[in-house]
C-alpha cells in the first residue's frame, strides 16, 4: 500500500453511508406511499360494496383503513362512484403528510 492511501476505504465508508441512509428512506417512502395508494382503493371498494346495498359508504371506508389514518381520510361519493383520499404518512417522525393518494371504485348498478 502506498504511503498516500492509508484510511482511503475509511473516507470512501463514511462518505457512502449517508448516500446508502438516504436511498434506504426514499425506498422506504416510497413503500409507504404505495400501502395507502392500495388502502385507499381497498377502502373504496368496501364503500362502494356498501353503497350497493344501502349502507353507509362513509364507516365502510373509514373501517377498511387503519385505525390512524381514519380521523384524515376523506370519503366522497359523486353519482355512485365513491372516492378516498388519504394522507401519505411520512416515515420520518415529527413530518407532515406527504401530500395525498386517492382511491376510486364505482358502486355496482350506479351505471357508467
Amino acid at each position: 500500500m502506498r504511503r498516500g492511501e492509508r484510511g482511503q476505504a475509511a473516507v470512501e465508508l463514511v462518505a457512502l453511508v449517508p448516500a446508502l441512509l438516504l436511498v434506504g428512506l426514499l425506498a422506504w417512502q416510497l413503500a409507504a406511499a404505495a400501502h395507502a395508494w392500495m388502502a385507499a382503493g381497498s377502502a373504496a371498494r368496501a364503500a362502494a360494496r356498501a353503497a350497493a346495498v344501502g349502507a353507509p359508504p362513509e364507516a365502510a371506508a373509514l373501517a377498511a383503513l387503519p385505525p390512524a389514518w381514519g380521523p384524515r381520510a376523506r370519503v366522497r361519493v359523486v353519482d355512485g362512484e365513491v372516492r378516498v383520499r388519504v394522507p401519505v404518512p411520512a416515515v420520518l417522525p415529527g413530518l407532515p403528510a406527504l401530500g395525498t393518494v386517492e382511491g376510486s371504485a364505482r358502486a355496482a348498478g350506479s351505471g357508467g
